[in-house]
């Protein structure tokens, strides 16, 4: 007590110092709260970041995935949509599901539209040509057929599909499914329609599938009342002609 009467300078500093300490004790009950709100709020931060990183990572890997993959292109009519029928129970997506199941890195587009004719087919070809496909399937001309529309004009679209498709993507690999007709037009037009698909097949060196609906084609219980086209198991048989021809291409 004598000491800090006769330093009064000493007693002003340890008096302030008395008084920082004792504020900063009652300040405690105000700072650790507000502290541990601010840790918290950092630790969430940092959780949704590293979250919102993962997510980044996963939809990069994903778009990478998609880049990578090839695609092979249905190009067709109402066969090719699966008329009648759900098109996943359909040749094009009974090829997905083989693909998928064998893991390759491919995706099926269907391109088919039901009433399309050859000359349809050229008209809509581009939209679909904006994304390369790396394996072409082109099922046209039965409607043509049907139709009686004449031979030259059906060969000279398949030849121009064909010809847009290389023009576009050279390193394309391009499939043609061949069609018969019945003779409703004549025994002589039947017989000049079939020989369409060869003769393309074989100006434009590419691969044919001699008749699409082999085993289907006029049989009663594998198409729909219609008679021209497959039911679920008619399709199934479709896909196993076909699937050879689109093996062969996958790389």
């Amino acid at each position: 007590m004598n000491l800090l009467l006769r330093n009064p300078f000493g007693y002003i500093v340890l008096q302030f110092t008395f008084e920082i300490s004792m504020r900063f004790k009652n300040l405690n009950s105000f700072f650790i709260p507000v502290a541990l709100l601010f840790t918290l709020a950092a630790v969430s931060c940092s959780e949704k970041q590293t979250e919102t990183t993962k997510q980044e990572v996963i939809s990069e890997k994903a778009e990478e995935t998609k880049a990578d993959q090839k695609t092979i292109l249905f190009f067709g009519n109402s066969l090719t949509a699966a008329y009648g029928i759900d098109p996943e129970d359909g040749f094009a997506g009974l090829t997905q599901q083989r693909i998928d199941s064998l893991g390759l890195n491919y995706r099926v587009i269907n391109g088919g539209l039901s009433g399309e004719t050859t000359a349809g087919g050229v008209g809509r070809l581009d939209w679909f040509l904006e994304e390369k496909p790396d394996i072409f399937v082109l099922e046209l001309g039965g409607n043509d057929g049907l139709r009686g529309i004449a031979i030259s004009e059906t060969k000279k679209n398949l030849m121009l599909i064909i010809d847009k498709v290389r023009e576009k993507y050279p390193d394309t690999k391009i499939i043609l499914a061949g069609m018969q007709i019945p003779p409703n037009m004549g025994t002589d037009y039947a017989r000049e329609f079939t020989e369409i698909y060869p003769a393309v097949a074989e100006e434009k060196d590419v691969t044919l599938i001699p008749f699409l609906l082999e085993n289907v084609g006029g049989i009663k219980e594998l198409n729909l009342p219609d008679g021209i086209h497959p039911t679920e198991e008619g399709h199934q048989i479709v896909f196993e002609t076909i699937w050879p021809y689109i093996q062969k291409n996958l790389e």
